[in-house]
């Protein structure tokens, strides 16, 4: 076996879909197929049930996916060591960013870089929980900074906790909304765009709690984008409503909704555990305290 199969194995487990991995992986679907059929040939036992549409770990594909996890972080490590020259000879830094970070951490790290630190080399994405998590799994990004409450709990992932922040409902100044008295009723919002980037479960319940069903994002949503500043921008210059963090749109005004809407975001830098940190990461660590406040 070799370790490009066992980090197939580790993408495969991680999405469930050939197709999906395939395309994170840049392979083809047959590829990614005979991959993991040659690793189930070697092993001598199946490694993935294939349950409808969605292939599932066996007993014996948990067993050999917690090692294989263990084979491929100690082999890149090993691969990293020789990189970890300290941020004054250079380095690499690969992040990750969830909507509402990137928004308000993304230029500000790289202005960081390029001026304190230009020898590091520095890479951000902007993508989905899911496939952000996908490429940490994968070691092509070395963090991610994210709403740790959007994350399930993984043995294999470090959290440190940087900020809880208000999320709430903004308009323009000059709003009919802005302008109403006595507190706005979602029944009020509903009748203008509702403008938000992807949200996890934990804000849809909250949103359900509050105001109803009518209130879930899938019904409620009807702009929907991964950048938060251009629903900033979308709502500044129209009568959209934009949900989100309240520090990614000061300029915008705060409805005051009855009731009010009790939800934080909780962002957290997120690597792997047991994995030897890249010297930069001490930087993002520290602006993002510094940006990431209400």
């Amino acid at each position: 076996m070799t370790l490009v199969q066992l980090r197939h194995l580790i993408s495969l487990a991680a999405t469930g879909s050939f197709s999906a991995s395939a395309q994170a992986l840049h392979l083809t679907q047959p590829a990614l197929s005979r991959s993991i059929r040659a690793l189930e040939d070697e092993l001598g036992m199946p490694l993935f049930d294939r349950v409808g549409r969605r292939n599932e770990l066996t007993p014996f594909g948990q067993q050999v996916l917690q090692r294989a996890r263990q084979v491929v972080l100690d082999a890149d490590d090993l691969r990293d060591t020789g990189r970890l020259t300290g941020l004054a000879q250079g380095g690499e830094l690969r992040v990750g960013m969830g909507s509402g970070p990137g928004a308000m951490l993304m230029t500000p790290l790289l202005m960081r870089m390029a001026k304190r630190h230009p020898k590091v080399r520095v890479a951000v994405a902007r993508a989905h929980t899911d496939l952000l998590l996908q490429a940490l799994r994968a070691r092509t990004l070395d963090a991610l900074v994210l709403d740790a409450l959007s994350l399930k709990p993984a043995p294999d992932l470090k959290l440190d906790t940087i900020r809880e922040m208000r999320g709430v409902f903004m308009c323009r100044p000059g709003h009919p909304l802005a302008r109403r008295k006595g507190g706005v009723r979602f029944a009020d919002v509903q009748r203008y765009p509702v403008a938000s980037t992807p949200l996890s479960d934990p804000v849809a319940t909250a949103l359900v709690e509050a105001y109803g069903p009518q209130a879930h994002p899938s019904a409620c949503v009807t702009l929907q984008c991964e950048e938060l500043p251009s629903l900033v921008e979308v709502a500044r210059k129209s009568d959209a409503v934009l949900l989100a963090i309240r520090a990614a749109a000061p300029e915008l005004v705060e409805l005051d909704m009855r009731p009010a809407l009790r939800r934080v975001a909780r962002f957290a830098v997120v690597t792997l555990a047991r994995r030897t940190e890249a010297p930069a990461l001490g930087i993002l660590r520290e602006l993002a305290a510094e940006c990431l406040r209400d």
